[in-house]
Order: C-alpha cells, then structure tokens, then sequence
C-alpha cells in the first residue's frame, strides 16, 4: 500500500526539447524545455482527485474475513459500501443493513475496514467501495469462501476375503474448491479412480481403491488422503482403514514329546490359524472311537497312562466360513516288556539252533556209513 512514483528514461538532440515524465497515482509531474546550458525547474506536484482501492479477500467458511478499502486525498466526502446485491451494508460510517455479523472496524482518512464474522458462502461476491465526490470513484473486492474438507469417509464395499476383489470407497462429501484424494500403503501411492459433482457452490468427491487381499494383507492399513488449498502448507486430512482379510484356517498338530512309554502321559496340541478363527475343533482316532481315558479340551487331546491299546492315527478337523482343514499324529507306544521278554529268549534260541545242526550232521553221517557197508557187501 506504499505511494510508489516511476519516471521515464529520456534522450535528446542538443539543443532538442527534452519531456521527463513522472507517472504516480498520487503525484502529478510537468514537461520542462530547457536550452543547453541553461537552468530547469522539474516540478512534482500532488493531484488533487480523490480516489479509492480496494483489496480481495479470501477466507474460510465460518472464519472473519476483513474488507478494506484505501482512501487517497479523502476529504470528507461520502463513502458507501455495499454487499454483491447492493445492499448498502454502512453509509458514511452509519450501519445501513441490520446484519449484525457485518461490522465497521475502521473509519478514517486513510481508509476503511469492514470486518465479517461466521462467513457464509452466500457471502462471497464482489463488496463495492464508493466514494461520491465531484466524481464517483468505485472499487470492488472481491470475497472468496473456501470450504475446507473434513476428514475422509472410507467404507468398504463388502468384507476382504483372500482372493477375492476388494472396494474401498474415500468420500469427501463437501469442499470447495475440489480437494485432490489419494490412497497410500506403506508411504506408496495406490492408483484410484476418482469422481465428483457439483452440489450448488460445493463439490460432492470420491475416489474408489480395488484390491485383490491376500492373508498376509490381514492387519496392514490403508490411507485416504485430502490435500485442498485451505488447508496450511504441508497439512492434509487423513483417514485410516486396517484390512481384516478373511482367509480358510490351516492346522498343525504339535506333541508334548517325540518318544513315548507305556505309561506315559502325551499331550497333543493343534495350532491353528484362521481368520474367522475356529471356534470348534474335533479330534478322532482312524475309524475308532477316542480312548476312554482321552480327554477333548479345544484345540488339546490328552492321553494319560498311555498303553498299546492306544495306538492309531488321531486327527485334529477345524472350520470357518471360508473352508476346512486337518492334520494327524500317529501314535506308537513303546513296550519295554515286550522288548526284554525277546531279549532272555535270544541265548536259548542260540543253542537250540546249534544242536538241531549237529544231529543233522550225525544223521548224515550215519547215513554215509550205512551206505559205504552196503556196497562192500
């Protein structure tokens, strides 16, 4: 709002007519013609006009926006402002329209401040400044109302299932102007497919994400993000969405420990993963019936006191929605009386062997002689 002056650079034949000009909307300057060698009077003089500049405002919606309009060489004459329906809002300083949002904060010489309060966007247009001298002077400034975005709405379009083609919708229902949507995984851009509609001064957006989640997507988030120009440098409105991706259950069966004894005690584990996860596990035994002693607590089968009669192939079955799954132990129980018993028998069976050999050899003998004394006869 300084008083600024710009002067013209000149040239001139010697003994030529030479024109320094001054320009200012302020400050009127005079031609001077001077002889080589001779004296000249440049003089600056002030205008004698009165004249008024207004400035554009931009503000939020709901914020105070401040209207001003500059004064030059005011000397009293009436100045009149009006709203974009040329509604006079004060006439000389004096309030004329009873909105009571609108106030006068500033009446000089220099100029004049009309301050808004809770701007509306029935308020934006162009505010008139008059000043009614021997000539009416007139500037408008110009209001704009920007309408920041709330934080984005991300829903999605039916549940994450592995496999399966998924919708993530981010709605910004109201802006202005539009604001610009992305989507973000992991600090990388997702490509989305944007839309908008013009709803009176505001624009209605959304941007649609699809993915195809897989089981190790389950937990991971994904970010809708709104950039507008009424939002600060480097500010953003952020909406995060965790995928809950549903997935078939997978099972494992884990022993207590790897060799068993008559007697002991085994305890069998079913790890399972799943998302719903299980809530109902079933053991069985091949084509059996579980042991009498077996005791079934959810995902734990425990066999006490185990015995040979024990033996067989246990199987561990869970389920959700989305599929089944099973896994199976095979049991085998060590008999240390059996193994003793074939031990003491080794020796005698030894023994027994050699000498059913050795009358096999005497037999055979016998045999051979029997036969020589019959040819000798």
């Amino acid at each position: 709002h300084s008083q600024e002056v710009q002067a013209e650079n000149v040239t001139v034949l010697e003994g030529g007519t030479a024109e320094i000009t001054c320009h200012s909307q302020e400050v009127q300057a005079e031609n001077v013609t001077v002889l080589e060698g001779g004296t000249a009077e440049i003089t600056l003089s002030p205008g004698h006009s009165q004249e008024v500049q207004a400035e554009n405002v931009t503000v939020l919606e709901g914020g105070t926006a401040e209207i001003t309009c500059h004064l030059h060489r005011y000397d009293g004459s009436i100045v009149v402002i009006q709203n974009p329906a040329r509604q006079t809002l004060f006439f000389n300083g004096t309030r004329a329209l009873k909105d009571e949002r609108f106030e006068l904060a500033e009446f000089s010489r220099r100029r004049l401040r009309l301050r808004l309060a809770r701007a509306r966007l029935e308020d934006e247009g162009g505010y008139f400044c008059q000043l009614y001298a021997d000539d009416t002077h007139h500037q408008i400034a110009t209001l704009t109302v920007l309408v920041p975005p709330e934080p984005p709405l991300v829903e999605a379009g039916a549940l994450a299932v592995e496999g399966e083609e998924l919708e993530l919708t981010c709605l910004v229902p109201r802006a202005r102007p539009m604001a610009t949507l992305r989507w973000y995984r992991d600090r990388r851009e997702l490509p989305g497919r944007s839309s908008h509609r013009q709803e009176g001064k505001v624009f209605w957006q959304r941007s649609v994400l699809h993915l195809r989640p897989e089981r190790r997507d389950h937990g991971a988030i994904v970010t809708c993000e709104a950039t507008h120009p009424a939002l600060g440098r480097g500010q953003r409105r952020q909406t995060q969405y965790q995928l809950d991706v549903q997935y078939p259950p997978s099972v494992r069966i884990h022993p207590s420990q790897s060799v068993l004894r008559e007697g002991d005690t085994l305890v069998l584990t079913c790890a399972i993963n799943g998302n719903p996860r299980p809530t109902e596990v079933s053991w069985s035994r091949g084509n059996e019936s579980l042991p009498p002693r077996a005791r079934a607590e959810g995902e734990r089968l425990t066999l006490p006191a185990l015995a040979p009669q024990d033996n067989g192939t246990y199987t561990c079955q869970v389920g959700n929605a989305h599929g089944r799954a099973h896994d199976t132990y095979v049991l085998v129980v060590y008999d240390p009386g059996a193994v003793v018993a074939a031990q003491g028998a080794g020796p005698f069976a030894v023994v027994g062997g050699a000498l059913a050999l050795l009358v096999f050899l005497l037999l055979l003998l016998l045999g051979a002689l029997v036969w020589c004394s019959v040819r000798q006869k």
